[in-house]
Formats: C-alpha cells, structure tokens, sequence
C-alpha cells in the first residue's frame, strides 16, 4: 500500500478545527483506494511567534523537505502583525519550495446559492503567479516619522517566472475548456504588465489549441461578478491573482468553502495545500467554522499525489451534501456544528 508523509499545520483560529475533518475524509478515502497517510505535526503559528519571537524554527524549511506534502490551516491572530505571520511562514515556504504556481477552482454547487442573481454555471481556475510579480522584498522606506517620509515597493516580473506560470495555465487550459483569459494592466502600469502581455502572446502562439483573451484588471473584476459563468482558466499576476481568486470565491457563495493549492509543478519540493478563508478569530472555538475549504484543499492534495479518482470521490461527496441535504454551517446560512457537517459528509462518502 502506498503511503505518503504529509505535513500538518494547523495554524492559527479556526486552522486547527478544519484540520481534523479533512483528515477524516483523507484516511476515509485512503482506506477505499489503498494508501495510507503518515501525520507530522507542528505547531507554528502566531501563538509561536509570541511565545519563541519566530513563526516557525530557523531550520523549519529543512524540517518540511523530505515530505509529500504540506496541508496548512490557517495563518494570523490578532496581536501579530499580518506582514509577520505571512513573511514569517507562508511566504518563506512557497519561495523556498519553489511553490511558484497558486491555483484555486471555484464552483458554484448545486444547493448553493451565489450572491449573484444569474451566476450561470461557473466553473472555473484561478492561475495565480506565486513567488514574485507585486509581493517582492524589493524597497523600503525612508524618513520614518517626518514629513516627507516616504515607502517604496518593486514589482519584479522575470522572465523565467512570467513564462513557466503561463505554461502551466495553457496546458491548464488545453485540458479544460480551451479557453484563457490574461488579467492585465497594461494601458496604466507601463513597465511590468505590457511585459506580462508580450509574454502571454508568446505562449499562446505555443499553445494553438487554447483560445485566449486579456482583460483589464478592472473590467475583469466587474466580468467576475456579471458573468462569470464565461470563464474557464484565468491567469494573473501575483496580486491580480490573490483579489480576483478571493472575489470569484466569494461569487460562488462563500469564500469559506474555496481550496487553494500551492504548487512546485516539478515536484521537487513538496507543495503546500491550504483552505483559503484564513484564521477568522471572531469564531475560533465555537465549533462552527465550515471544513469545506479544508476538505477541498485535501482533495487537491490527493490529485497531485497522484490519486485522481479519491479526489474526484471527495468532490463528489462536497457536491453530493450541498445538493442533496440541508446541512449547513453558519458561513452557508445553516446551523450545522462543524463536526455535524463533516459527518454528514462522510455518510455521503
């Protein structure tokens, strides 16, 4: 039987209420399709960084390498800055394991209203560039506390980084619906992002059998919430793509069901597998917080571990409870306890 060694940290709030039921579902699936999960646990997190001064160890990356792959729950607490929890784990991680593609599907599911009044039937992937693009560590600030202080941040767009996530969204594409729409700003950022579109002309004419498009940052967003039904993969930068991923989770009903995958497509790091809806503290404890997003991020977990079929079990499970029960959290307008919820859908599975 096959086994993989998977990383757990639960985090921080409600990071370690979704962990569990996701590996529930993981050792439920596991048992069906032969293979086993090996759990190391650790526990950085905010209320590390208060107890020790450090999110995690300083040889913390060592310490994830040998591993299949890392299931994360949630990251930041009131009292620590989000710049240090983000700088002192996620982002380490994903630059140090080369996690350099962020992709994030969203589904609007039957049972599941969108806020929208004609969402149509909107089932897309968020490509977003992970490592560099808007969120360098290039700048800096100057004349702290006087008049003319002053703060300056460096987007840095790379070639080898621009084209390797474009490939990835194109092959992405060519094995969906065929379609890829560019999130851009060239008319008003005159440098990065006209750069950004002479490279996804390049790729596209690699990839004939994908048609694609380029949208405004702007106009996009609106098209996201008009019609977002007429999207299958959209790529953008790293900031384009961290606010358009939110916003379509939040089109699809609740941002508190939306998965994400951290990805080093070459496997030669492990990838990181995280819920999307953060720490959300003002519920942390009560034992209400949705483990869909958790739950979905396994599966995706599972897929790139190569077990497509115990994924596909797992979304047709998410499906299957929306669809055909009334048993909700809070978030979805229900009252489900969130160990009600996750039973519910291991009944289903």
């Amino acid at each position: 039987m096959t086994n993989h060694h998977i990383a757990l940290i639960p985090g921080d709030g409600i990071g370690a209420e979704v962990l569990p039921p996701a590996l529930q579902v993981l050792e439920a699936v596991g048992r069906r399709h032969g293979f086993g999960l090996t759990c190391t646990l650790y526990d950085w997190s905010c209320a590390r960084y208060l107890r020790e001064g450090a999110m995690m160890p300083e040889d913390g990356l060592d310490r994830l390498r040998d591993k299949d792959a890392i299931l994360l729950g949630a990251v930041g607490y009131p009292g620590v800055p989000d710049h240090v929890s983000l700088w002192g784990l996620l982002i380490p991680i994903r630059r140090g394991f080369r996690q350099y593609v962020n992709l994030r599907p969203i589904r609007v599911f039957d049972g599941l209203d969108s806020p929208l009044r004609a969402a149509g039937e909107v089932d897309l992937v968020v490509v977003r560039e992970n490592v560099e693009g808007e969120y360098s560590e290039i700048g800096g600030r100057l004349n702290r506390g006087f008049p003319d202080e002053f703060a300056v941040q460096e987007a840095v767009f790379t070639r080898a980084g621009v084209t390797r996530v474009l490939d990835y969204a194109f092959d992405l594409a060519a094995r969906r619906g065929g379609r890829l729409t560019s999130a851009t700003k060239s008319n008003g950022i005159v440098h990065t992002l006209p750069f950004w579109d002479e490279l996804v002309a390049e790729r596209g004419a690699a990839h004939p059998a994908v048609t694609w498009d380029q949208e405004h940052i702007d106009a996009l967003a609106a098209k996201f919430v008009l019609d977002p039904a007429r999207f299958d993969v959209v790529v953008g930068s790293n900031l384009f793509g961290d606010i358009l991923s939110d916003l379509a989770a939040a089109v699809a009903g609740s941002i508190g069901i939306a998965p994400s995958a951290n990805l080093n497509p070459e496997r030669a790091f492990p990838s990181m597998f995280e819920p999307v809806h953060g720490s959300a503290p003002d519920i942390a404890g009560r034992g209400i917080a949705d483990p869909l997003g958790a739950i979905w991020s396994a599966a995706m977990m599972l897929d790139h571990l190569g077990h497509p079929e115990a994924a596909r079990d797992v979304t047709d499970a998410i499906a299957a409870v929306l669809a055909k029960t009334d048993v909700r959290t809070p978030d979805l307008g229900g009252t489900a306890t969130t160990a009600e919820f996750t039973d519910r859908l291991l009944q289903i599975l």
